[in-house]
């Protein structure tokens, strides 16, 4: 029966790499071996179990937190943002690309939609970087590490599953990838500094006059509108969860109220933009949560077939030690993340391996840091990275990918220096977490 239970786990996994419906096949062909193999009496435990997970409080923060991102999409804010950032870093070797971290970084911080991000962001700053004369390769590299951030800077709604596949506190996820979400964004910002003063023709400076014109008439409001609004946005967000005023998903409402009102504060609020934000959100969400009942499925036929405990027993027997089964973890997460989404990751794998990781007595809030950085990692590594085909797709003709692969590269690396930093320090990786 625990092999049976082995080989549902690979069979789905088969099926979804031949491009089946993932919530289909996790649902319905774990149905069908609970029909062949379990007892009938063990179905009257599922409904239950469906209905706990869909009541799920928690869950709630999902579609608020994608109809603010959207919404914030909508609104214009991003190329206002860009475009003010690039100039108040213009002074500094390589500023532009300094604006697109901190750009990046922000749209995480209200979104957190990787692929709504990497397309944003390529859209609005890669034909400005390459007229300025940027490198395509340190152009499409930056646009594309800095729209994966999403993945681990909150609120994040990768962070938010994590929590409640991992039955740790949303909250307490959040505090801990707050330090290892902004030392990355740290980390970007410095080689991209260094690579534009050691080579400033990869990243050529503002003219000064176009300085000079930013910074005069209606300078401090040019800012106030740009930046300080939607810093203000995010820090009623996190600032609430970390003070604990508010709950994940109460604060999901507070973002999701703040972004209509910038939208109409920029005078981009109307009817259409209303009804096409909320159209976009069911769907997404719609699709996250039919993932998710099928994962449901899928978890409590593995369990009921033995599976989790097969699974801490062949892990006792082979006398792997908890650093090794951690290892075996990140790298099938990592190769997975070339072929199937990040949702059907952690509804796939991560249930399986939790009760290991809970039988070995490892931190499950550190875990699942790891997780979301190694998602973010696979999501950039060639040849298969999501972000990198998000980002050829709205590239212009003379971007090639050979550019994307080698422009991505340094921030893989920094991305993998940062994974390491925080397996041999878990510390680092829990600062902020009560």
């Amino acid at each position: 029966m625990e092999l049976l239970a082995i080989l549902l786990f690979v069979s789905i996994f088969v099926l979804i790499l031949y491009g089946f419906p993932v919530a289909f096949t996790l649902g319905g062909l774990s149905l069908i071996y609970a029909f062949c193999f379990l007892d009938p009496a063990s179905f009257a435990a599922l409904p239950p179990r469906i209905m706990g997970v869909m009541s799920n409080y928690v869950l709630l923060a999902v579609p608020l937190f994608i109809f603010m991102g959207i919404m914030l999409e909508r609104s214009g804010l991003a190329e206002q943002l860009l475009n003010t950032m690039a100039l108040l870093f213009g002074r500094f070797p390589g500023g532009l690309a300094l604006s697109v971290v901190i750009v990046g970084a922000m749209l995480a911080a209200s979104t957190g939609i990787v692929g709504a991000t990497v397309v944003t962001m390529g859209l609005i700053s890669l034909p400005t970087m390459l007229k300025r004369g940027y490198h395509p390769a340190l152009s499409t590299g930056i646009i594309a590490a800095s729209g994966t951030l999403g993945q681990i800077i909150p609120p994040s709604v990768v962070l938010v599953l994590l929590g409640s596949v991992l039955n740790v506190s949303v909250g307490n996820l959040f505090a801990a990838a707050l330090v290892p979400g902004l030392v990355l964004v740290g980390l970007y910002m410095l080689f991209v500094f260094l690579a534009a003063y050691f080579k400033p023709n990869l990243a050529p400076p503002v003219p000064k006059e176009e300085l000079a014109a930013f910074r005069g008439k209606g300078f401090a409001r040019k800012v106030l509108q740009a930046f300080v609004l939607p810093f203000f946005l995010i820090l009623a967000v996190l600032g609430s969860i970390f003070a604990g005023i508010a709950t994940p998903t109460e604060a999901s409402a507070v973002g999701a109220l703040g972004a209509i009102l910038l939208t109409a504060q920029q005078g981009k609020l109307s009817l259409p933009v209303l009804k096409g934000v909320a159209k976009e959100t069911t769907h997404l969400t719609a699709m996250v949560f039919i993932i998710l009942l099928g994962a449901t499925t899928f978890s409590f036929v593995f369990r009921e077939m033995g599976g989790d405990i097969y699974l801490v027993d062949l892990v006792r027997g082979s006398n792997l030690s908890p650093m090794a089964f951690l290892f075996v973890v990140m790298a099938v997460v990592f190769v997975a993340g070339f072929f199937i989404d990040f949702i059907e990751i952690i509804f796939i794998i991560v249930p399986v391996v939790a009760p290991v990781f809970h039988e070995l007595d490892i931190n499950l809030l550190w875990i699942g840091i790891l997780l979301c950085i190694n998602l973010q990692t696979s999501f950039l590594t060639p040849p298969f990275g999501f972000s990198l085909f998000y980002l050829k797709g709205v590239a212009p003709p003379e971007v090639t990918t050979r550019h994307l692969y080698i422009g991505i590269l340094p921030f893989v690396f920094i991305q993998l220096l940062l994974l390491g930093l925080i397996v041999f320090f878990p510390q680092f990786g829990m600062l902020l977490q009560s």
